[in-house]
């Protein structure tokens, strides 16, 4: 979904994009209007060469006015140099500025945030847009202010020279200015429907290239394939409908431009004839005309720049004035985990998802003592994943629900509270980076020896070993390169590594065999000494027997609470969860 401001407020948002560089800015503004005074003296000089030559000049003397005219050009042209490098240095360093901004501001935002928008669209805002920001900054803005300084700064002596002759030859341009005025919303509009249409395109390629092996797996090349060039179609009559109306307005532009000189020409024989002109003004009225057919033929360069610079402002500012919804209250708590003993009481939680018609965690209360193990138990959709993201406030949390130590935890800041919880979601993600280097990724100091102490914890050290690269094993984007299992407790092994005085395990040992992950968690208990509460939410019911408490969700609700002898002899979901898995396995 895109957003629209209006044209005062981008151009406020222009304004703040080139504060910081208003230096730069204003210079090269400076030296475009040195140009544009050298330009207008130049016609001045060479009517007056002209005129002096009819007179009977001598050579000498044109060989003065053409060493001084040259000069004079060449002081134009390094000053043109300039003012170039200036602007269009505060266009890159406007688009710096916002890429950092944009990454920056991304890391902040809720994970829902980034499910409701598709990656693709966000990558290509934070290219395609960001560059279209900085051709509207650095070239539209250097072609505006030259248009303006040339009209300002031409038009006075054209009328000095021949009112007359100069009204005729620009009478075309209020016709060019009509023009640009009917076809800018249209240029807009066809502009967006590009930017958007690429924006779905590159949402495709990144999820065709992420799930590639599911599309070979199930024979899809052909769908996708389909699809893509569904996709690629919509883009090329995008494209062709904004081609068209460029290859429309610009060559009316430019024929109108030209116009204006046949009618000088004509006029201006006339009024040699008459003897109104010389034949020096009659030049140099040609060479103003001349000055003013290039800016405004440019402009409908600088149009489509400007369209499209306004698109793109849009698209980057409805990400950045989307509010984090988590963020850290004034004041804020900081609290280092060594000073946490990793209790934690849940109070009424509730959490409703916008637009669905039950909330996903109604009214749950339990507590945890610092060092217990408690493995959270549930059919799909019980709330067990959405328990698991309140506690490290991945989600947006009421006040007074959660507590770490007796602590609001939407009372301390975010990094205190991460710092104090171990996470592994369900989705081990890794990056692409060697086995050693996702392992401390939370911790970049810890020494060699400690990342094989927490790799033998996770039970992957053996696995790692008969790598042939051992821990310098590139595991490729995503883990690709390791099977599930072992993505999971190299995940695991990084999230053991911190020593956080809580640890989450959100069905993180799914992909691990029963037995593996049950002496994973027989490990974790009886590391007493580490004094780390571990909270296990799993569907395999063997692996959280172990467990010293097990608390049962259904729908929302927590249903059951207790050992698991004790839920066993009691009639309720969790027997019934257990003897469905024990005829599974039997019937395995």
């Amino acid at each position: 979904m895109s957003v629209s401001f209006s044209s005062r407020q981008r151009l406020a948002m222009l304004g703040q994009y080139i504060r910081p560089y208003w230096r730069p800015a204003v210079l090269g503004i400076v030296a475009l209007l040195a140009v544009n005074g050298v330009g207008v003296v130049l016609p001045l000089l060479i009517r007056t060469c002209v005129d002096d030559v009819q007179d009977g000049l001598g050579f000498g003397d044109v060989v003065r006015y053409s060493a001084l005219i040259l000069g004079l050009a060449s002081v134009m042209w390094v000053i043109r140099m300039a003012s170039r490098v200036l602007l269009f240095g505060v266009g890159r360093k406007v688009e710096f500025d916002l890429k950092q901004r944009l990454f920056e501001h991304l890391l902040r935002l809720e994970p829902t945030y980034f499910a409701n928008m598709p990656l693709g669209d966000l990558i290509n805002r934070a290219t395609s847009d960001v560059e279209s920001i900085r051709r509207l900054v650095g070239f539209a803005v250097l072609s505006l202010v030259n248009t303006i300084f040339a009209y300002v700064l031409t038009l006075p002596l054209m009328l000095a020279i021949d009112p007359l002759l100069s009204l005729a030859a620009l009478a075309v341009y209020p016709i060019l200015l009509l023009l640009v005025q009917l076809f800018s919303q249209r240029l807009r509009q066809e502009q967006q429907d590009v930017q958007e249409e690429l924006s779905e395109i590159s949402q495709l390629i990144q999820e065709d290239m992420s799930g590639i092996s599911l599309i070979k797996i199930y024979a899809q090349e052909s769908n996708e394939r389909a699809a893509f060039g569904r996709l690629n179609q919509k883009l090329l009559k995008s494209n062709l409908k904004l081609t068209k109306t460029r290859n429309v307005l610009f060559p009316l532009l430019e024929g109108l431009a030209s116009f204006s000189l046949l009618i000088l020409l004509w006029l201006g024989g006339q009024a040699i004839e008459g003897n109104r002109i010389t034949v020096g003004d009659l030049i140099a009225l040609i060479l103003y005309v001349e000055r003013l057919v290039f800016p405004t033929a440019l402009l409908g360069f600088t149009i489509t720049a400007f369209q499209r610079g306004e698109v793109s402002v849009d698209r980057i500012e409805e990400i950045l004035q989307h509010p984090p919804l988590i963020q850290d209250v004034p004041e804020a708590l900081v609290v280092p985990p060594s000073e946490l003993t990793g209790a934690i009481k849940v109070d009424g939680l509730t959490i409703h998802y916008p637009g669905q018609p039950q909330p996903a965690l109604s009214n749950i209360s339990f507590m945890v003592q610092p060092g217990e193990t408690i493995a959270i138990v549930g059919p799909i959709g019980s709330g067990k994943s959405t328990l698991a993201n309140a506690l490290p406030r991945l989600l947006d949390v009421p006040t007074d629900s959660i507590f770490l130590d007796g602590l609001d935890i939407t009372q301390l800041s975010l990094n205190s509270l991460r710092r104090a919880i171990a996470y592994v979601p369900q989705d081990s993600f890794l990056f692409s980076l060697p086995i050693r280097d996702n392992i401390r990724y939370g911790n970049p100091e810890v020494s060699e020896a400690e990342i094989i102490a927490a790799a033998q914890q996770a039970q992957i050290d053996r696995e790692i070993l008969n790598f042939p690269r051992r821990y310098d094993t590139l595991v490729g984007e995503r883990g690709i390169t390791l099977s599930g299992g072992q993505r999971q407790r190299t995940a695991l092994a990084r999230a053991l590594l911190l020593q956080a005085p809580v640890l989450i395990l959100d069905d993180a040992l799914a992909s691990v065999d029963n037995q593996t992950a049950t002496q994973i968690l027989q490990a974790l208990n009886g590391d007493r000494d580490r004094q780390r509460t571990v909270i296990f939410i799993s569907h395999q019911l063997a692996a959280a027997a172990t467990a010293d408490r097990i608390l049962v969700l259904d729908r929302g609700h927590l249903v059951q609470s207790g050992s698991h002898r004790e839920l066993l002899a009691t009639e309720g979901l969790y027997r019934s969860l257990w003897e469905r898995q024990q005829l599974e396995e039997l019937c395995a």
